[in-house]
């Protein structure tokens, strides 16, 4: 998985530079090394943004885990259970 979340966006990002030392920094490889280093931060927001979303459901399943805790025995599993008897 990091040859997607890293190597690709990286990958692309030195293209831009190669671009530019193979060219000899004229104003075509600037232009066309903008564009591969668009590309590159596109793919890296991307896969960030992914992350992000896919992180949201570890949340969910604890949410759900804890409200079926609580329906079995009355009071959350990181709150003090409460007194038998009184």
């Amino acid at each position: 998985m990091s040859i997607v979340r890293i190597w690709i966006p990286v990958a692309i990002l030195l293209a831009g530079v190669v671009l530019i030392i193979v060219r000899g920094g004229d104003e075509t490889s600037i232009e066309g090394a903008a564009a591969l280093w668009g590309a590159g931060l596109s793919v890296a927001l991307l896969n960030w943004l992914h992350r992000m979303g896919v992180s949201g459901d570890s949340a969910r399943v604890e949410e759900d885990e804890a409200r079926a805790y609580f329906a079995r025995h009355g009071h959350w599993p990181d709150d003090v259970p409460p007194r038998q008897g009184s």
